[in-house]
């Protein structure tokens, strides 16, 4: 059997739980499929995963600031009211997805509602935020290397 290592293939079942036992995030039905430092999961995430192997199960305490970032003010910004659609509900704690100038698209989250003005929060939802990441490892596969290349373009 193969152990996980950087470039290994990985199909995973994950779920991410905040210490209420809401889970913010999962693989669902459907397990995660990805290439050990692709990308697709965080950085802080993945190096937890290394070593590990088919079938698998770990449970892993995620510390406030070691993953995702603490929160900033500078990431609470003001937007107009106008630049909402005036039949889009709006209500605080609601999570919308915006396009930055670069074409990239964020989660924001509405903090208040105001006459003239929406304040949002675009912060990532886990900033600060202590948690435990859960995985159950399907299948660890090697990369050859011009495959793993090719996966990272």
């Amino acid at each position: 059997m193969s152990a996980i290592a950087p470039g290994s293939r990985v199909l995973m079942h994950y779920s991410l739980h905040l210490e209420d036992g809401f889970t913010a995030d999962s693989s669902g039905d459907q397990p995660l499929e990805f290439v050990l430092g692709d990308g697709t999961l965080e950085p802080g995430l993945e190096r937890h995963l290394i070593g590990l192997e088919p079938d698998e199960q770990r449970e892993f305490a995620i510390a406030p600031g070691t993953v995702f970032p603490f929160s900033t003010k500078a990431a609470v910004q003001v937007l107009e009211r106008s630049a909402f659609s005036r039949d889009m509900p709006l209500e605080p704690g609601l999570i919308f997805e915006f396009n930055t100038p670069a074409g990239d698209v964020v989660p924001g989250r509405i903090v208040s509602i105001g006459e003239d003005s929406v304040t949002v929060d675009f912060n990532h939802p886990l900033a600060g935020q202590p948690f435990t990441f859960v995985v159950e490892i399907l299948e660890v596969t090697d990369v050859p290397a011009a495959d793993a290349a090719r996966d990272q373009d």
